[in-house]
């Protein structure tokens, strides 16, 4: 990612009838924590001693060069904004979702990792009943979403040392990792299964 380019700036104009309230010259940083952020999670933005509510308010943003004093002064800043700029609000709007949709997936892929170490603390667990675990998760989820999920999972806990998976043959080797969770048999037959490796809890005596 290369830095931000200091000539360039966000110029911001939030417009509820018959209030409308702009700011100018903002960096990406502050532009994402005062506007982006809180709009993209339905939250109302304050903006020249008014709040500004995603349902009730239009959010419009222009990517340009800085402003001087003078052209912002006597009410021209907009205008100089909208006509040496070009607006952007879908696209920042598009990739605060993006981010906020890949954040979201990734605490639900660690959550289901979790879940996965703990049902096969004491046993293996055959890897066809991880795709059933996702499906117990999240039932309205497409089968091609469950499958990518528990692939994933147990492709990463593999590869983080925390689970090895087995076979009638014995352990798996790491270069037949991809072959075997490639396999339709994997998902379907009993006969892989993953283990825990990291330390198991002490059972509590009776």
């Amino acid at each position: 990612m290369t830095d931000p380019d200091p000539a360039i700036a966000f110029h911001v104009e939030l417009r509820r009838f018959p209030h409308v309230a702009r700011a100018f010259n903002l960096s990406r940083a502050e532009l994402e924590r005062r506007i982006v952020a809180p709009w993209a999670d339905g939250r109302p933005v304050a903006l020249d001693d008014r709040s500004f509510s995603p349902d009730r308010a239009r959010l419009t943003i222009y990517e340009g060069p800085l402003l001087d004093s003078g052209e912002i002064g006597l009410g021209r800043g907009w205008a100089n904004a909208t006509r040496a700029g070009r607006e952007v609000t879908a696209d920042v709007l598009v990739d605060a979702q993006r981010r906020t949709a890949a954040a979201v997936a990734a605490s639900s892929l660690e959550q289901f990792k979790e879940a996965l170490l703990a049902r096969c603390a004491w046993a293996p667990l055959a890897v066809r009943d991880v795709l059933v675990l996702v499906g117990e998760r999240n039932p309205g989820a497409l089968l091609s979403e469950r499958v990518a999920l528990a692939e994933r999972a147990v492709w990463e806990l593999l590869h983080q040392g925390r689970v090895r998976m087995r076979a009638a043959g014995g352990v798996v080797a790491a270069e037949q990792w991809r072959a075997t969770l490639l396999a339709l048999e994997t998902w379907v037959t009993p006969g892989v299964a993953i283990e825990r490796l990291d330390p198991q809890p002490v059972r509590a005596s009776p």
